[in-house]
């Protein structure tokens, strides 16, 4: 499924919980007709427990409603929290739900990451932010920092069509004997308001949104922001991002700082005097966890999305993103990354890269190798058709049981 740049839409950039949440209840509250939503992760606490609500009383209007959350990320759900919602006519999906193995989830490769949200074919929201409390600014020192966008217009018909497509099929692994990816759509004409909608599969787009990262990347003029919370790309990302620095483009790199997952800032250590050595300049982010996959490029390029820059977004998991060309949204998200960088990053400067010492010259050329090649072995790793577990809604009594019940509590009563 291919899809080309669309003209006439309108965005709004959404920034953590605060903004989006409020934003998805308010569409849902407005639905009429359809309603399909997407998300790696589904947490039965306060937003989780709010976005139910919404979902019922949708349901109850008679909205169609359907639901897919990765059984990796979303493991612990209670009946009662799914039950409750299929039978109210929700269409509820696991994707690949995997039995515990010596207590530890064995459905780690090959996620459904995304995170979409789309409604009567008229609004989508797109982005990186899970349906749980710790995307809300109050959840506390670790609550964590990203974004989202919402969009009207031409594109969601490409989301809505893509998200059908999605639900009603299962995905295929990737093959390791199979075809390249196409090449990104261009953009013939750039101007404002227009979006293009790219996705990362395990079939014929699987590296998509990173062809898109590289074009941007190779055709930068000025100035080029990066933030991301996972950050350990392929090598043909970190070459382009040297290539552009040295060629005069100003490429600042975000990354976390206070990261959620110690291993995330230890990857991203082993690459910082490879950048730095080519003038990037490398921040870390240090108010709260970094979790947004974001970029600007000029006065005009920007995406949002689900993908991190590492290797299970880039080679296994499946993603989705928006390129977007229009200088308003660019110049938002600029100013929103720019007030990051004065308020909350510290650059690392030359006394703060890691020792340049036998050792780590050692780990420096392992990760490059294993960067450049990590493709082709994910090609290799054990795999699996993933399957999409729909939910049963729960069996509803029959008329002759309901009145034996209700005739054995007024007895009870009396």
């Amino acid at each position: 499924m291919n899809f080309h740049w669309q003209d006439g839409n309108k965005l709004r950039l959404l920034e953590n919980g605060d903004e989006f949440f409020p934003r998805v209840f308010g569409a849902i509250q407005r639905a009429e007709r359809t309603l399909m939503l997407e998300t790696f992760i589904l947490f039965e606490d306060e937003v989780g427990k709010a976005l139910h609500r919404e979902l019922l009383a949708a349901a109850k209007r008679g909205v169609k409603i359907e639901v897919m959350v990765d059984g990796y990320g979303s493991p612990d759900l209670s009946d009662a929290f799914v039950n409750s919602l299929t039978g109210a006519g929700v269409r509820f999906i696991y994707y690949d739900p995997r039995p515990l193995v010596m207590g530890m989830r064995t459905n780690v490769f090959r996620r459904l990451h995304r995170k979409i949200v789309v409604i009567d074919d008229v609004i989508a929201f797109v982005g990186g932010i899970n349906f749980s409390a710790e995307h809300n600014t109050d959840y506390g020192p670790e609550a964590k920092q990203d974004y989202a966008v919402e969009v009207k217009g031409p594109v969601v018909a490409d989301i809505t069509r893509y998200v059908e497509s999605a639900m009603g099929s299962e995905q295929t692994t990737r093959r390791w004997w199979g075809s390249r990816s196409h090449r990104p759509a261009k953009n013939a004409t750039p101007g404002d308001a227009q979006v293009l909608f790219v996705y990362r599969d395990n079939d014929d787009h699987r590296d998509d949104i990173e062809m898109h990262y590289l074009d941007m990347l190779r055709d930068a003029k000025e100035d080029v922001i990066i933030a991301n919370a996972y950050f350990f790309p392929g090598y043909r990302l970190l070459r382009e991002m040297r290539n552009a620095a040295q060629r005069g483009v100003r490429v600042r790199l975000i990354v976390q700082g206070a990261p959620d997952m110690p291993i995330v800032k230890v990857g991203a250590e082993m690459l910082y005097n490879y950048l730095v050595d080519a003038g990037v300049e490398v921040y870390e982010y240090i108010r709260r966890p970094l979790h947004g996959k974001i970029a600007v490029k000029d006065q005009q390029w920007s995406t949002l999305g689900s993908s991190n820059l590492d290797p299970l977004s880039l080679s296994l998991n499946l993603e989705a993103n928006l390129i977007i060309h229009d200088r308003q949204f660019n110049q938002t998200l600029r100013d929103n990354l720019e007030h990051l960088l004065a308020e909350d990053c510290q650059r690392v400067q030359d006394d703060k890269l890691p020792p340049r010492n036998w050792w780590n010259l050692t780990k420096g050329v392992i990760v490059f190798h294993f960067l450049r090649h990590f493709p082709a072995i994910a090609g290799w790793l054990p795999a699996h058709t993933p399957l999409l577990a729909q939910v049963d809604p729960p069996v509803q009594p029959s008329m002759e049981t309901q009145d034996r019940v209700e005739t054995d509590n007024e007895g009870a009563k009396s």
